[in-house]
């Protein structure tokens, strides 16, 4: 095993009593159901606090970019910069800039004030879930690893199904700033939960800034980060204009929207219990898969549009393709010999990338006049293309040793 593997599943293991895994994996999965909700939370409350700012709704939706901006430029600074810190510690100081991040958000009193705390709001997102994935993956065998990661990544996919209708309820009912306030408190919470239950592991002092950053030196790291980037587009492309699509194409009324949505986040919520278990298998061949089921799925969207029965259970299928998140955060943990931390939370980065990409495409297509349904063949076309990637990263990839945390 390289000497950087056998560092990291020794600082893993230093543990004095760490309770079961299936808690710390409770804990962790809290702290994605607090960023899950805000990120997609926001997106519903754009109505409700674009007049209490002040300004319009196209100009309230930089509030989203914002926190996307901060995702992008958060994951890789932090990593870095935390490498030579114990990770639990870094989880809890994450999740406290977090809560204050949102809690001023919910206080904001201007526009320019709410940019700034959606982008310090953004910053924590995509160390948290690295270093949350490393900490959840350590705690059990390397053939359920992905499993593990699946597991935290539970928690962001159940806060499309219950913390986003959650928080937009409160919006609706008492005032735009709790949908924000009750994140906070998510976040208070995980502190606490973390603090308690997280092994309590030892700083890895041979880490560095500089030997995280050695891992940008890798292709198979870039390969990879573009499968995300590229092939998870699709996804964001039909997700961005569900609502209209429901609405306008489907016939349903608004009341549906709400429905609709949580089904997709059902749906991604079956995929990371179910498929992490075949990738945990043959890791790569899954994403491959993935990428495919992605494609297909995406390009019958226009067909199922028009029933509002084939349009759940095709936003079901779409919604199981977002397992490939977790996939790509177990790949990630396999090439990053030197970098764990900042590999890992890199995978946010990407994913964040193809929030900005899906909508763009999907965007244009709509804009030149195809229709709100031209999302899904917007969105297989990006899927084929991430499997592309995939297919480039398989033909020239090395075998990867796994890294077996705990050992």
């Amino acid at each position: 095993m390289p000497r950087s593997q056998c560092c990291d599943a020794a600082r893993s293991v230093s543990v004095s009593r760490t309770p079961a895994p299936a808690i710390v994996h409770l804990a962790l999965a809290l702290g994605g159901f607090a960023i899950g909700t805000t990120e997609f939370a926001t997106m519903s409350l754009v109505p409700f606090f674009a007049p209490g700012l002040g300004i319009d709704e196209p100009t309230a939706g930089h509030v989203i970019s914002a926190y996307a901006l901060g995702v992008v430029v958060g994951a890789p600074l932090l990593a870095v910069l935390t490498a030579r810190m114990a990770r639990r510690t870094v989880l809890i100081a994450l999740m406290a800039c977090f809560g204050i991040a949102n809690a001023a958000s919910a206080l904001a009193p201007t526009y320019e004030a709410m940019l700034v705390a959606r982008f310090f709001s953004g910053l924590p997102h995509g160390a948290y879930f690295g270093i949350a994935a490393l900490v959840a993956a350590s705690l059990v065998p390397a053939e359920k690893r992905t499993q593990a990661i699946g597991r935290v990544m539970l928690g962001l996919t159940t806060a499309t199904i219950v913390g986003v209708p959650l928080a937009n309820a409160l919006g609706q009912a008492i005032g735009w700033r709790w949908g924000f306030g009750v994140v906070a408190v998510l976040a208070a919470a995980t502190m606490a939960m973390v603090a308690w239950v997280a092994p309590r592991d030892r700083p890895d002092r041979s880490a560095s800034p500089l030997a995280e950053l050695g891992v940008l030196r890798s292709g198979q790291l870039w390969l990879t980060l573009g499968i995300g980037a590229i092939g998870f587009g699709g996804m964001f492309a039909v997700y961005t204009y569900l609502a209209s699509t429901v609405i306008e194409v489907t016939g349903a009324g608004p009341a549906m929207v709400p429905v609709v949505l949580a089904v997709f986040g059902i749906g991604m919520t079956v995929g990371n219990l179910v498929v992490p278990r075949f990738a945990d298998r043959a890791l790569m061949p899954t994403a491959g898969g993935l990428l495919l089921w992605s494609a297909a799925t995406l390009a019958l969207y226009p067909l199922a549009a028009g029933q509002l029965w084939s349009m759940l259970a095709i936003v079901f299928l779409i919604g199981i393709g977002g397992a490939l998140g977790t996939v790509l955060q177990t790949r990630l943990m396999d090439i990053a010999e030197h970098g764990q931390s900042l590999a890992a939370s890199l995978n946010h980065s990407a994913f964040n990338t193809a929030n900005a990409i899906g909508p763009w495409a999907g965007g244009l297509a709509i804009a030149a006049g195809h229709g709100w349904t031209s999302t899904g063949i917007v969105g297989a076309a990006l899927a084929l293309g991430g499997f592309a990637i995939w297919g480039l990263a398989v033909l020239t990839g090395a075998p990867v040793r796994r890294v077996v945390a705990g050992a």
